[in-house]
């Protein structure tokens, strides 16, 4: 079920740079509102951490919250399953409202199956490499994914610093799908900040997760967005409307 009204490209155009902010680092006491001022400052989309306490050592939120914040956005609402097994759950990821659900590599028996089954039920298709897992391991499925996002950091807790070699995946990746003539966009999940995130788009990332640079200070969170924007050079075409 495709809930957004926004004419967005989201992963399909490799071309342009989008910040999607990670809703795990805003206040969970004024979740709605957070989201409204980062709408104000441009956003567009917006990134959502669900962790099951197995794949990932924290657990987050579940597709209630996706549903009761889809009611009042129109932006394109990008789901990280940080679970066992999220072939489970695509269907209900779905009708809570996501637009895209990205999947781990890792926690998926039959990765295949479930980038289809995501793709059946309307949604954009992601897969996720922790850091220490190589890119080789996605070499059969990359002609059926919309995004790749590299984790820069080890999933499950906010507010990590990037690890270093987890930019020369990114600058492979780029490599290996200019060879392939493949279209799949390059994400970055975990320690992007105002000052490093001209170096990551550089390695070939076009799809920024940033957290803590965004919802912190609370009263800074349009303000945060906006300097985000203003370095990647985003497209300020299909900013939010009716």
């Amino acid at each position: 079920m495709h809930f957004t009204n926004l004419n967005l490209s989201f992963i399909g155009d490799i071309m342009e740079n989008h910040l999607s902010p990670s809703i795990l680092a805003a206040d969970f006491g004024n979740l709605s509102q957070n989201l409204q001022a980062a709408e104000e400052g441009g956003a567009r989309y917006f990134h959502f951490d669900i962790m099951d306490g197995s794949f990932v050592p924290n657990i987050s939120f579940g597709m209630p919250v996706i549903h009761s914040l889809r009611k009042n956005s129109k932006a394109f609402f990008d789901v990280h399953m940080m679970v066992d097994d999220p072939d489970r759950y695509v269907q209900a990821v779905a009708d809570a409202g996501a637009d895209g659900i990205t999947v781990h590599q890792e926690a998926c028996t039959h990765l295949d199956r479930t980038l289809n089954h995501i793709h059946e039920c309307g949604l954009k298709a992601g897969v996720a490499l922790n850091p220490a897992t190589p890119i080789s391991t996605l070499s059969c499925v990359l002609p059926l994914v919309d995004l790749v996002l590299i984790m820069s950091v080890n999933p499950g807790f906010g507010g990590q610093k990037l690890i270093p070699y987890t930019l020369d995946k990114i600058r492979a990746l780029r490599d290996y799908r200019e060879n392939a003539k493949l279209h799949f966009s390059i994400g970055i999940d975990g320690g992007a900040t105002t000052e490093n995130v001209q170096e990551i788009i550089d390695c070939g990332a076009n799809f920024i997760i940033a957290g803590s640079a965004v919802f912190r200070p609370n009263d800074q969170i349009a303000a945060n967005v906006k300097a985000f924007r203003k370095i990647m050079g985003e497209n300020p075409e299909g900013e939010n409307k009716s």
